[in-house]
């Protein structure tokens, strides 16, 4: 697991992906000391009122696009918002394709919340026999 504090888009000044896996049983989960890392990290580093609402978006993989589409529709009907669903570049010619579900929902979070909510996603993705609950990013609620 890494954390990139390079930006995503410009909205979005902190990310937080686990490494993906082959199948989600092999998905190591993230730990809390890295959470309350990018909570200390959004702290010191931005102006965003912590304790109010920000923009999370969750982000999944599987083999293949219809799984994906499949896992969103599920996840639109627990209130989060499609963003999209896209191939992951390829390493090398020889790697399996491996596509990307990206949601994102307004809420408020501490820590512990988020641990719940990851390990709600890991068991989601689990459920839905995706490759991996893949991690999340953060960003100002507009």
């Amino acid at each position: 697991m890494t954390i990139n504090r390079a930006l995503a888009s410009p909205a979005l000044a902190v990310v937080l992906l686990s490494t993906p896996a082959k199948t989600q049983t092999a998905t190591a989960h993230i730990p809390r000391a890295q959470i309350e890392a990018m909570f200390a990290n959004m702290k010191a580093h931005t102006a965003w009122d912590l304790n109010g609402d920000l923009l999370w978006g969750y982000y999944f993989t599987a083999a293949s696009k219809p799984e994906l589409e499949e896992a969103s529709k599920a996840l639109v009907a627990r209130g989060y918002r499609l963003v999209e669903v896209r191939p992951l570049e390829k390493a090398s010619a020889g790697v399996p394709d491996l596509w990307q579900l990206h949601v994102e929902r307004v809420e408020h979070h501490t820590p512990e919340s988020l641990l719940a909510r990851n390990e709600e996603l890991y068991a989601l993705a689990a459920k839905l026999r995706l490759n991996s609950y893949d991690g999340m990013d953060v960003g100002p609620a507009k």
